[in-house]
Protein backbone atom coordinates (compact mmCIF):
# COMPACT_ATOMS: atom_id res chain seq x y z
CA UNK A 1 0.00 0.00 0.00
CA UNK A 2 2.84 2.40 0.84
CA UNK A 3 4.31 1.80 -2.64
CA UNK A 4 1.02 2.45 -4.49
CA UNK A 5 1.39 4.82 -7.42
CA UNK A 6 -2.17 5.05 -8.79
CA UNK A 7 -4.89 3.61 -6.54
CA UNK A 8 -5.75 1.30 -3.66
CA UNK A 9 -9.00 -0.70 -3.47
CA UNK A 10 -9.74 -2.37 -0.15
CA UNK A 11 -12.77 -4.55 0.65
CA UNK A 12 -13.09 -6.09 4.10
CA UNK A 13 -15.60 -7.56 6.50
CA UNK A 14 -14.02 -6.13 9.67
CA UNK A 15 -12.01 -2.90 9.91
CA UNK A 16 -11.35 -2.25 13.58
CA UNK A 17 -10.27 0.95 15.28
CA UNK A 18 -7.30 -0.70 16.99
CA UNK A 19 -3.54 -0.50 16.56
CA UNK A 20 -3.55 -2.46 13.30
CA UNK A 21 -6.63 -0.70 11.94
CA UNK A 22 -5.13 2.70 12.68
CA UNK A 23 -1.90 1.73 10.90
CA UNK A 24 -3.93 0.87 7.80
CA UNK A 25 -5.93 4.09 8.12
CA UNK A 26 -2.77 6.22 8.36
CA UNK A 27 -1.31 4.64 5.22
CA UNK A 28 -4.59 5.15 3.38
CA UNK A 29 -4.76 8.83 4.39
CA UNK A 30 -1.11 9.41 3.52
CA UNK A 31 -1.51 7.84 0.08
CA UNK A 32 -4.74 9.76 -0.57
CA UNK A 33 -3.00 13.02 0.34
CA UNK A 34 -0.26 12.12 -2.16
CA UNK A 35 -2.82 11.88 -4.97
CA UNK A 36 -3.28 8.11 -4.88
CA UNK A 37 -7.02 7.33 -4.96
CA UNK A 38 -8.07 5.07 -2.06
CA UNK A 39 -11.45 3.31 -2.19
CA UNK A 40 -12.82 1.30 0.76
CA UNK A 41 -15.77 -1.09 1.09
CA UNK A 42 -16.49 -2.36 4.60
CA UNK A 43 -19.35 -4.48 5.87
CA UNK A 44 -21.86 -2.75 8.14
CA UNK A 45 -22.25 -5.68 10.55
CA UNK A 46 -18.51 -6.37 10.56
CA UNK A 47 -17.95 -2.69 11.36
CA UNK A 48 -20.51 -2.41 14.16
CA UNK A 49 -17.84 -2.13 16.86
CA UNK A 50 -15.87 0.49 14.93
CA UNK A 51 -16.78 4.10 15.83
CA UNK A 52 -18.45 6.08 13.08
CA UNK A 53 -15.78 8.76 13.56
CA UNK A 54 -13.12 6.31 12.35
CA UNK A 55 -14.69 6.08 8.88
CA UNK A 56 -15.65 9.76 8.86
CA UNK A 57 -11.97 10.66 9.31
CA UNK A 58 -11.09 8.56 6.27
CA UNK A 59 -13.84 10.26 4.23
CA UNK A 60 -12.72 13.70 5.35
CA UNK A 61 -9.24 12.84 4.10
CA UNK A 62 -10.57 12.08 0.62
CA UNK A 63 -10.88 8.29 0.87
CA UNK A 64 -14.00 7.02 -0.88
CA UNK A 65 -15.79 4.98 1.81
CA UNK A 66 -18.75 2.68 1.10
CA UNK A 67 -20.73 0.84 3.79
CA UNK A 68 -22.05 -2.51 2.55
CA UNK A 69 -25.76 -3.11 3.29
CA UNK A 70 -26.07 -0.66 6.21
CA UNK A 71 -27.63 -1.99 9.40
CA UNK A 72 -29.56 1.26 9.61
CA UNK A 73 -32.36 0.83 7.01
CA UNK A 74 -32.47 4.61 6.48
CA UNK A 75 -28.80 4.77 5.54
CA UNK A 76 -28.97 2.35 2.62
CA UNK A 77 -29.26 3.43 -1.00
CA UNK A 78 -31.05 0.28 -2.13
CA UNK A 79 -34.80 -0.27 -1.91
CA UNK A 80 -34.41 -3.53 0.01
CA UNK A 81 -33.07 -3.77 3.56
CA UNK A 82 -30.79 -6.81 3.31
CA UNK A 83 -29.60 -7.18 6.89
CA UNK A 84 -28.81 -10.89 6.52
CA UNK A 85 -26.67 -10.47 3.39
CA UNK A 86 -23.11 -9.57 4.33
CA UNK A 87 -19.85 -8.79 2.53
CA UNK A 88 -17.45 -11.37 3.95
CA UNK A 89 -14.72 -10.80 1.37
CA UNK A 90 -11.19 -9.73 2.28
CA UNK A 91 -9.58 -8.15 -0.76
CA UNK A 92 -6.81 -5.61 -1.33
CA UNK A 93 -5.81 -4.46 -4.81
CA UNK A 94 -2.90 -2.07 -5.38
CA UNK A 95 -2.55 -0.28 -8.72
CA UNK A 96 -4.57 -3.02 -10.44
CA UNK A 97 -1.40 -5.14 -10.47
CA UNK A 98 -1.07 -6.88 -7.12
CA UNK A 99 -3.83 -8.33 -4.95
CA UNK A 100 -4.26 -10.02 -1.60
CA UNK A 101 -7.16 -12.24 -0.56
CA UNK A 102 -7.98 -14.85 2.06
CA UNK A 103 -9.34 -14.90 5.58
CA UNK A 104 -7.56 -12.00 7.30
CA UNK A 105 -9.61 -9.02 8.48
CA UNK A 106 -8.13 -5.63 9.40
CA UNK A 107 -7.80 -6.31 13.12
CA UNK A 108 -5.07 -6.83 15.70
CA UNK A 109 -6.72 -10.09 16.78
CA UNK A 110 -4.49 -11.72 14.19
CA UNK A 111 -1.37 -10.70 16.09
CA UNK A 112 -2.75 -11.16 19.60
CA UNK A 113 -5.46 -12.97 21.51
CA UNK A 114 -8.98 -13.68 20.24
CA UNK A 115 -10.24 -12.95 23.75
CA UNK A 116 -8.87 -9.50 24.49
CA UNK A 117 -7.43 -6.42 22.82
CA UNK A 118 -4.20 -6.67 24.77
CA UNK A 119 -3.33 -10.22 23.77
CA UNK A 120 -3.80 -11.47 27.31
CA UNK A 121 -6.52 -13.33 29.12
CA UNK A 122 -6.69 -13.14 32.91
CA UNK A 123 -3.24 -11.56 32.93
CA UNK A 124 -1.63 -14.40 30.95
CA UNK A 125 -0.56 -14.61 27.34
CA UNK A 126 -3.23 -16.18 25.13
CA UNK A 127 -3.10 -17.76 21.71
CA UNK A 128 -3.76 -15.70 18.63
CA UNK A 129 -5.50 -16.61 15.36
CA UNK A 130 -4.32 -18.97 12.62
CA UNK A 131 -5.22 -17.70 9.16
CA UNK A 132 -4.13 -17.88 5.53
CA UNK A 133 -3.85 -15.06 3.00
CA UNK A 134 -2.67 -15.17 -0.60
CA UNK A 135 -0.76 -12.69 -2.78
CA UNK A 136 -1.62 -12.74 -6.49
CA UNK A 137 -0.05 -11.03 -9.48
CA UNK A 138 -0.82 -11.42 -13.18
CA UNK A 139 -4.04 -11.54 -15.22
CA UNK A 140 -6.14 -12.90 -12.33
CA UNK A 141 -5.90 -9.46 -10.68
CA UNK A 142 -8.14 -8.08 -13.44
CA UNK A 143 -10.95 -10.41 -12.37
CA UNK A 144 -10.53 -9.35 -8.76
CA UNK A 145 -10.71 -5.71 -9.79
CA UNK A 146 -13.92 -6.36 -11.72
CA UNK A 147 -15.47 -8.02 -8.67
CA UNK A 148 -14.58 -5.01 -6.54
CA UNK A 149 -16.10 -2.66 -9.13
CA UNK A 150 -19.25 -4.79 -9.38
CA UNK A 151 -19.76 -4.59 -5.62
CA UNK A 152 -19.22 -0.84 -5.67
CA UNK A 153 -21.82 -0.47 -8.42
CA UNK A 154 -24.38 -2.78 -6.78
CA UNK A 155 -24.07 -0.86 -3.52
CA UNK A 156 -24.56 2.41 -5.43
CA UNK A 157 -21.32 4.01 -4.38
CA UNK A 158 -20.37 7.44 -5.68
CA UNK A 159 -18.60 7.46 -9.06
CA UNK A 160 -14.97 6.54 -8.55
CA UNK A 161 -12.16 8.88 -9.49
CA UNK A 162 -10.75 8.10 -12.92
CA UNK A 163 -7.64 6.02 -12.45
CA UNK A 164 -5.84 3.24 -14.30
CA UNK A 165 -7.87 0.46 -12.68
CA UNK A 166 -7.20 -2.05 -15.46
CA UNK A 167 -3.56 -1.88 -16.58
CA UNK A 168 -2.28 -4.40 -19.07
CA UNK A 169 -1.03 -7.44 -17.15
CA UNK A 170 1.43 -10.02 -18.36
CA UNK A 171 1.79 -13.64 -17.30
CA UNK A 172 3.27 -14.24 -13.85
CA UNK A 173 4.37 -17.63 -12.55
CA UNK A 174 3.50 -21.08 -13.83
CA UNK A 175 0.31 -21.93 -11.93
CA UNK A 176 -3.19 -21.49 -13.33
CA UNK A 177 -5.28 -19.16 -11.17
CA UNK A 178 -9.06 -18.86 -11.32
CA UNK A 179 -10.84 -16.23 -9.25
CA UNK A 180 -14.35 -17.12 -8.03
CA UNK A 181 -16.69 -14.65 -6.41
CA UNK A 182 -20.15 -15.39 -5.08
CA UNK A 183 -22.90 -13.18 -3.73
CA UNK A 184 -26.30 -13.69 -2.13
CA UNK A 185 -28.16 -12.57 -5.26
CA UNK A 186 -26.57 -15.29 -7.41
CA UNK A 187 -28.87 -18.21 -8.31
CA UNK A 188 -26.26 -20.56 -6.78
CA UNK A 189 -22.84 -20.34 -5.15
CA UNK A 190 -20.21 -21.02 -7.80
CA UNK A 191 -17.60 -21.44 -5.06
CA UNK A 192 -19.71 -24.16 -3.44
CA UNK A 193 -20.34 -26.04 -6.68
CA UNK A 194 -16.68 -25.81 -7.68
CA UNK A 195 -15.63 -27.22 -4.30
CA UNK A 196 -18.12 -30.08 -4.49
CA UNK A 197 -16.90 -30.98 -7.98
CA UNK A 198 -13.26 -30.94 -6.89
CA UNK A 199 -13.92 -33.11 -3.83
CA UNK A 200 -15.94 -35.71 -5.72
CA UNK A 201 -13.21 -35.88 -8.39
CA UNK A 202 -10.44 -36.54 -5.85
CA UNK A 203 -8.36 -39.65 -6.50
CA UNK A 204 -5.83 -39.68 -3.65
CA UNK A 205 -6.35 -37.12 -0.90
CA UNK A 206 -8.48 -34.20 0.28
CA UNK A 207 -6.95 -31.92 2.92
CA UNK A 208 -9.39 -29.33 4.18
CA UNK A 209 -8.92 -26.63 6.84
CA UNK A 210 -11.82 -24.39 7.79
CA UNK A 211 -12.83 -21.99 10.52
CA UNK A 212 -16.61 -22.46 10.62
CA UNK A 213 -17.75 -25.94 9.70
CA UNK A 214 -21.54 -26.36 9.58
CA UNK A 215 -21.93 -28.31 6.31
CA UNK A 216 -25.09 -29.03 4.38
CA UNK A 217 -26.09 -32.62 3.39
CA UNK A 218 -24.49 -32.44 -0.08
CA UNK A 219 -21.09 -31.56 1.33
CA UNK A 220 -21.33 -34.31 3.96
CA UNK A 221 -22.27 -36.75 1.20
CA UNK A 222 -19.32 -35.68 -0.96
CA UNK A 223 -16.81 -36.09 1.89
CA UNK A 224 -18.15 -39.46 3.04
CA UNK A 225 -18.42 -40.90 -0.49
CA UNK A 226 -14.80 -40.14 -1.41
CA UNK A 227 -13.60 -41.41 1.97
CA UNK A 228 -15.43 -44.73 1.41
CA UNK A 229 -13.54 -45.25 -1.86
CA UNK A 230 -10.25 -44.99 0.05
CA UNK A 231 -9.42 -41.36 -0.67
CA UNK A 232 -7.46 -39.92 2.27
CA UNK A 233 -9.86 -37.26 3.58
CA UNK A 234 -8.63 -35.11 6.47
CA UNK A 235 -10.33 -32.13 8.09
CA UNK A 236 -8.48 -29.64 10.28
CA UNK A 237 -11.08 -27.73 12.29
CA UNK A 238 -11.03 -25.41 15.30
CA UNK A 239 -10.45 -26.77 18.78
CA UNK A 240 -11.52 -23.41 20.19
CA UNK A 241 -13.66 -20.78 18.53
CA UNK A 242 -15.35 -17.41 18.78
CA UNK A 243 -18.65 -18.93 17.60
CA UNK A 244 -20.20 -21.42 20.05
CA UNK A 245 -23.10 -22.31 17.76
CA UNK A 246 -21.08 -23.07 14.61
CA UNK A 247 -18.50 -24.99 16.64
CA UNK A 248 -21.07 -27.40 18.06
CA UNK A 249 -23.11 -27.57 14.84
CA UNK A 250 -19.98 -28.80 13.08
CA UNK A 251 -19.24 -31.32 15.81
CA UNK A 252 -22.74 -32.75 15.41
CA UNK A 253 -21.54 -34.23 12.07
CA UNK A 254 -18.39 -35.87 13.42
CA UNK A 255 -19.91 -39.31 14.04
CA UNK A 256 -21.16 -39.72 10.47
CA UNK A 257 -17.88 -38.48 9.02
CA UNK A 258 -15.70 -40.65 11.25
CA UNK A 259 -17.73 -43.76 10.47
CA UNK A 260 -17.12 -43.16 6.75
CA UNK A 261 -13.37 -43.00 7.29
CA UNK A 262 -12.87 -39.21 7.32
CA UNK A 263 -10.05 -38.23 9.68
CA UNK A 264 -10.83 -35.18 11.83
CA UNK A 265 -8.34 -33.03 13.70
CA UNK A 266 -8.92 -30.04 15.96
CA UNK A 267 -6.27 -27.31 16.07
CA UNK A 268 -4.75 -26.64 19.49
CA UNK A 269 -3.53 -23.38 21.00
CA UNK A 270 -5.07 -20.99 18.50
CA UNK A 271 -8.34 -20.05 16.83
CA UNK A 272 -8.31 -21.71 13.39
CA UNK A 273 -9.62 -19.11 10.91
CA UNK A 274 -8.15 -20.43 7.63
CA UNK A 275 -10.34 -21.45 4.71
CA UNK A 276 -8.18 -23.70 2.53
CA UNK A 277 -8.44 -26.93 0.57
CA UNK A 278 -5.79 -28.91 -1.33
CA UNK A 279 -6.76 -31.97 -3.38
CA UNK A 280 -4.34 -34.54 -4.80
CA UNK A 281 -1.51 -32.02 -4.34
CA UNK A 282 -2.65 -30.19 -7.50
CA UNK A 283 -5.98 -28.40 -6.91
CA UNK A 284 -5.93 -25.77 -4.17
CA UNK A 285 -8.16 -22.97 -2.95
CA UNK A 286 -7.64 -20.09 -0.52
CA UNK A 287 -10.31 -17.55 0.30
CA UNK A 288 -12.93 -16.15 2.63
CA UNK A 289 -15.53 -18.91 2.29
CA UNK A 290 -16.45 -20.94 5.34
CA UNK A 291 -18.11 -24.34 5.07
CA UNK A 292 -21.43 -23.22 6.48
CA UNK A 293 -24.85 -22.24 5.20
CA UNK A 294 -24.17 -18.52 5.74
CA UNK A 295 -21.18 -18.45 3.39
CA UNK A 296 -22.97 -20.37 0.64
CA UNK A 297 -26.35 -18.63 0.86
CA UNK A 298 -26.13 -15.23 2.55
CA UNK A 299 -22.63 -13.76 2.09
CA UNK A 300 -20.55 -12.22 -0.64
CA UNK A 301 -17.44 -14.42 -0.66
CA UNK A 302 -14.20 -14.64 -2.62
CA UNK A 303 -11.82 -17.53 -3.33
CA UNK A 304 -8.91 -18.20 -5.62
CA UNK A 305 -8.45 -21.67 -7.13
CA UNK A 306 -4.86 -22.54 -8.04
CA UNK A 307 -3.87 -25.45 -10.29
CA UNK A 308 -0.24 -26.48 -9.93
CA UNK A 309 1.96 -28.97 -8.10
CA UNK A 310 4.37 -26.37 -6.77
CA UNK A 311 1.68 -24.40 -4.99
CA UNK A 312 -0.17 -27.60 -4.05
CA UNK A 313 2.99 -28.91 -2.44
CA UNK A 314 3.32 -25.74 -0.37
CA UNK A 315 -0.30 -26.10 0.71
CA UNK A 316 0.24 -29.70 1.80
CA UNK A 317 3.32 -28.74 3.82
CA UNK A 318 1.30 -26.01 5.54
CA UNK A 319 -1.51 -28.48 6.25
CA UNK A 320 0.96 -31.00 7.70
CA UNK A 321 2.38 -28.33 10.00
CA UNK A 322 -1.12 -27.56 11.26
CA UNK A 323 -1.82 -31.26 11.86
CA UNK A 324 1.35 -31.50 13.97
CA UNK A 325 -0.24 -28.93 16.27
CA UNK A 326 -3.69 -30.56 16.28
CA UNK A 327 -5.39 -33.40 18.12
CA UNK A 328 -7.04 -36.21 16.15
CA UNK A 329 -10.62 -37.15 17.02
CA UNK A 330 -11.20 -40.92 17.06
CA UNK A 331 -14.64 -42.51 16.77
CA UNK A 332 -14.30 -44.66 19.88
CA UNK A 333 -13.36 -41.70 22.06
CA UNK A 334 -15.88 -39.41 20.38
CA UNK A 335 -18.72 -41.76 21.30
CA UNK A 336 -17.76 -41.28 24.96
CA UNK A 337 -17.99 -37.47 24.88
CA UNK A 338 -19.97 -35.83 27.71
CA UNK A 339 -23.75 -35.71 27.46
CA UNK A 340 -23.69 -31.90 27.67
CA UNK A 341 -21.74 -31.81 24.39
CA UNK A 342 -24.47 -33.87 22.70
CA UNK A 343 -27.13 -31.43 23.93
CA UNK A 344 -25.12 -28.45 22.65
CA UNK A 345 -24.66 -30.14 19.28
CA UNK A 346 -28.40 -30.84 19.01
CA UNK A 347 -29.31 -27.24 19.84
CA UNK A 348 -26.75 -25.78 17.43
CA UNK A 349 -27.87 -28.12 14.65
CA UNK A 350 -31.38 -26.63 14.83
CA UNK A 351 -30.04 -23.22 13.80
CA UNK A 352 -27.52 -24.41 11.18
CA UNK A 353 -29.19 -22.59 8.30
CA UNK A 354 -28.76 -19.19 9.99
CA UNK A 355 -25.25 -19.62 11.37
Amino acid sequence: MRAAGDHINLETYIFEDDEVGRQFAEVMLERQAAGIQVNLIYDSVGGLSTPREFFERLSAGGVQVLEFNPVNPLAGKKKEWLLNNRDHRKLLIVDGRIAFLGGINISETYSSSPFSRSGKKNGKSAAGWRDTHLQIEGPAVTKLQKLFMDTWTKQRGKPLAKKNYFPKLGKQGSEIVRVIGSSSDDPYSLIYLTLLSAITSAEQRVYLANAYFAPDPRLIEALTEVARRNVDVRLNLPGQTDSWAVFHAGRSHYTELLRAGVRIYERRGTVMHSKTVVIDGVWSTVGSTNLDWRSFLHNDELNAVILGRNFGGQMELMFAQDLSESSEIHLKGWKRRPFRFRVQEWLARLAEYWL
